[in-house]
């Protein structure tokens, strides 16, 4: 069975909305999450992050044109970045590696 994106995506959207059902009837334990977080809440936090680190560096890069940063601050920003961008895309190509795990189980 071949796998596209597209397919992937549907699949982990409809999973992601399994799991916030589950969290909006207080069913969380049954995910395996007895105080209530989840790894939907946890990628999103970590995107979110990641979003902001890199605006950051922007900043921190705007800052430096204007004669207000270091470039070692720069530096810094844009390592700090592309370490959160780096640990998405890992933590995506996980999650598309489980996915084609799940769908070559035998049934």
């Amino acid at each position: 069975m071949a796998m596209d994106f597209n397919t992937a995506i549907s699949a982990y959207r409809e999973a992601a909305g399994a799991i916030r059902e589950a969290g909006n009837t207080g069913n969380a334990a049954a995910l395996g999450n007895p105080d209530g977080s989840s790894f939907v809440n946890m990628v999103t936090d970590s995107l979110q992050n990641a979003v902001e680190t890199g605006k950051q560096a922007e900043q921190v890069s705007m800052a430096n044109i204007a004669g207000q940063a270091s470039t070692m601050d720069v530096v810094t920003a844009v390592a700090n970045a592309q370490h959160s961008l780096e640990t998405v895309v890992a933590v995506r190509d996980k999650v598309m590696q489980a996915y084609q795990e799940i769908l070559r189980m035998p049934i």
